[in-house]
């Protein structure tokens, strides 16, 4: 597909980003690879992330970030730009912040085209993907405190199936807990991360028949 292909597709799938309310439900979890796991009554807390979709020469990339080494927790971990919701702040405004506190981003630059499926954390947080078009690589400055390194990975690899599958880790006295993984280079995307990856692939492209599948060219 071509770009303007994929950006109406986006469009096309996607939540109007008008549309979004603070206590719609989440659509997808840490919990879907883990039914057995006890999954807390408790009130979500509201965060979003920004994916930044790159319209460029050789076709559609999405900037990514990996975590400071200082920070208190997920440290070094990759990452879309974003965070908490600020009091009375929609999920558009919280990921346009947080990725200019992060990286830079320049807000202006960023077209929002929707929203995706709400997905909730194992630590309690309800995250909103939130999609942005931008026509060419942006100049970023990653802020030392919180982000260590800001990349760009193409749409392609992330979006296609064959390039996910189902990791683990053992904590003592628990079961073994699941969650979804990518490798990109010497890169490793896991965790909620690869899940929302996992969840806008499904939403765009429709349920992967296998794991295994070779998906089609989704750029």
């Amino acid at each position: 597909m071509s770009l303007s292909t994929l950006r109406a597709r986006l469009i096309g799938h996607l939540e109007p980003a008008a549309s979004w309310t603070a206590d719609r439900a989440p659509a997808r979890s840490d919990f879907d690879l883990n039914p057995e796991a006890e999954r807390p009554e408790r009130t979500l807390r509201p965060a979003a992330v920004l994916i930044p979709v790159i319209a460029g020469l050789d076709g559609a990339r999405v900037l990514m970030t990996r975590r400071s080494d200082s920070l208190a927790s997920h440290t070094g971990q990759i990452a879309f730009p974003g965070g908490r919701l600020d009091p009375g702040e929609t999920a558009v405004e919280a990921a346009l912040r947080e990725a200019f506190e992060e990286v830079a981003l320049d807000p202006a630059l960023v077209e929002v085209l929707g929203v995706g499926d709400a997905y909730e954390t194992g630590t309690g947080f309800l995250v909103t993907p939130v999609v942005g078009w931008l026509t060419a690589t942006p100049a970023t400055e990653a802020a030392p405190d919180e982000v260590a390194e800001v990349f760009e990975v193409p749409w392609d690899f992330i979006m296609d199936p064959a390039n996910h599958r189902r990791d683990s880790y053992d904590r003592e006295g628990q079961p073994r807990r699941w969650y979804w993984a990518i490798t990109h280079e010497e890169r490793y995307i896991w965790g909620v991360t690869a899940g929302i990856v996992r969840a806008l692939r499904t939403r765009l492209y429709g349920e992967d028949v296998r794991a295994d599948v070779v998906a089609e060219d989704a750029a």
